[in-house]
């Protein structure tokens, strides 16, 4: 049987920790009465549960920031149903108080292995409950706002670096380095963005970069490719990175040809003459996380230059591509004949303008 204390001196104590939800588990409807109302006086959200299964689909529905769970009770145990909590990690996370006349160390025992946070004996103590209760929402409020910082830092990862990469840091590892013997760069460049920046107020230049970038964004994740970073009013992607396909090059064409699309309806809302200037290539690079305050996942080697080439020397508002990059999309799409480039430490490059499936 619970019982109440004379004098309750616990509400000085409680005003810190503030609301929160409390769901009271025990199959007799006094013993339920006995722990709801001082918690309620207190400022507590009450619901109760007179059995367990009925306890597991309150919490489901509705997951409480502390449970008072009792031990005994018919057809499922208050051990049951804290190993149930516990093992489910939607709820995992929620503080089990559990109930109990028994002092017998094994039962005790029992509650920990099942995950219990905290004990209360019977006959309880109304101060003693509101303190123990208090001090568990507490403690789940802080592991809750650490959860949701957690999210965010998370998140901030996920923009900077590649899931795959930014997992591998999660783990732990430091020096992030890999070679990929063949994947598509792309490279695109905002023609005569730099002139129209110096005549339009800077708010706007950074809106309609932001508007840009954004729409490629959403692109590059559309066709399974990877952004890898924008330097100024240029943005780079490949394919073939985190997700392994054998059609990576065919996957960055069609970001070029959309990237194309899609820069002519934004130089039409704005009214503005911004055109796109794209550069391919296939083939092997090194990719790896460089830096310790402000990481960076950035490619190197010869694909990443020559396709950075076919970029600053090709056309506004065309696609010109490498013949490695050629070879693997001139049965799919329709091409201006082969013409050279001249670029600085290269003999002169064979290079082809992208036109359009075939």
């Amino acid at each position: 049987m619970l019982t109440k204390t004379k004098k309750d001196e616990s509400k000085p104590i409680l005003r810190k920790y503030g609301q929160g939800s409390v769901l009271v588990v025990d199959d007799e409807e006094q013993n339920r009465g006995l722990l709801c109302d001082p918690l309620q006086a207190r400022g507590f959200t009450v619901a109760e549960a007179a059995c367990g299964l009925e306890a597991l689909q309150k919490i489901a529905a509705q997951p409480p920031d502390v449970v008072l769970l009792d031990v005994m009770m018919p057809k499922m145990d208050g051990f049951e149903v804290c190993r149930r909590l516990k093992t489910d990690s939607r709820t995992a996370h929620i503080p089990v108080l559990m109930v109990t006349a028994l002092s017998d160390r094994k039962e005790r025992l029992m509650g920990i292995a099942a995950g219990a946070n905290d004990f209360l004996n019977k006959p309880v103590d109304v101060l003693d409950v509101t303190l123990r209760v208090g001090n568990a929402i507490h403690a789940k409020k802080l592991h809750d706002q650490l959860l949701v910082e957690k999210e965010k830092s998370e998140h901030l990862l996920l923009n900077i670096l590649p899931k795959p990469v930014a997992e591998r840091m999660k783990k732990g590892e430091t020096n992030i380095a890999d070679s990929y013997p063949d994947i598509t760069v792309l490279v695109a460049d905002l023609v005569g963005f730099t002139n129209l920046s110096t005549h339009v107020p800077p708010e706007q230049v950074v809106e309609l970069l932001n508007e840009i970038f954004s729409a490629f964004d959403v692109l590059v994740q559309k066709f399974g490719l990877e952004k890898i970073k924008t330097i100024g009013d240029a943005y780079m992607a490949a394919g073939g990175i985190t997700v392994r396909s054998a059609k990576h090059a065919e996957h960055c064409a069609e970001l070029a040809l959309k990237m194309q699309e899609e820069i002519a309806r934004l130089n039409k809302q704005y009214e503005t003459c911004v055109p796109l200037r794209i550069g391919l290539c296939t083939g092997p690079v090194v990719a790896g996380v460089i830096g310790r305050n402000r990481f960076a996942y950035d490619l190197w080697g010869e694909t990443v230059n020559l396709a950075c080439r076919m970029e600053s020397t090709g056309a506004a508002g065309r696609i010109q591509i490498a013949e490695s990059t050629y070879e693997r999309l001139k049965h799919k799409y329709q091409f201006e004949p082969r013409h050279s480039i001249e670029a600085k430490g290269y003999h002169h490059l064979s290079a082809y303008w992208l036109d359009r499936p075939k």
